[in-house]
């Protein structure tokens, strides 16, 4: 049996999820100095996660990486989480927040889509 991979920088979800960790790093920079190890690292490492979960899994079995799509969504849904707090806190407006929340939204439709034509 033939295994297919897919090329990562082909692929939408992977293109998307790249914009969503720049997009965070540009709010990260405005944050207080007291959060750099504790929230905002928190939100970096998530916003990372989302692409390169999504690239380590295209180099598997479909099986494996949909497995590798159910961490990216998590980290997607945990971001979203971080960016309410970040919201809440006053280190970024609600106008920020529904940006960042838009494309975290459209990953998450986009991912759950193709991960059920993988099976």
């Amino acid at each position: 049996m033939k295994r297919l991979r897919h090329n990562y920088k082909n692929l939408k979800i992977w293109q998307l999820g790249l914009k969503i960790p720049n997009d965070i790093l540009d709010l990260l920079i405005e944050f207080p100095k007291h959060e750099k190890y504790d929230l905002s690292s928190q939100i970096s490492s998530c916003s990372v996660f989302i692409p390169s979960n999504v690239a380590e899994g295209s180099s598997t079995t479909n099986k494996a990486f949909s497995h590798f799509l159910d961490i990216a969504l998590g980290s997607s849904f945990e971001l979203g989480t971080q960016l309410l707090i970040a919201n809440h806190r006053k280190y970024i407006n609600q106008n920020q927040l529904e940006v960042v929340e838009n494309k975290i939204e459209e990953f998450q439709k986009m991912t759950m889509s193709f991960q059920n034509n993988l099976n």
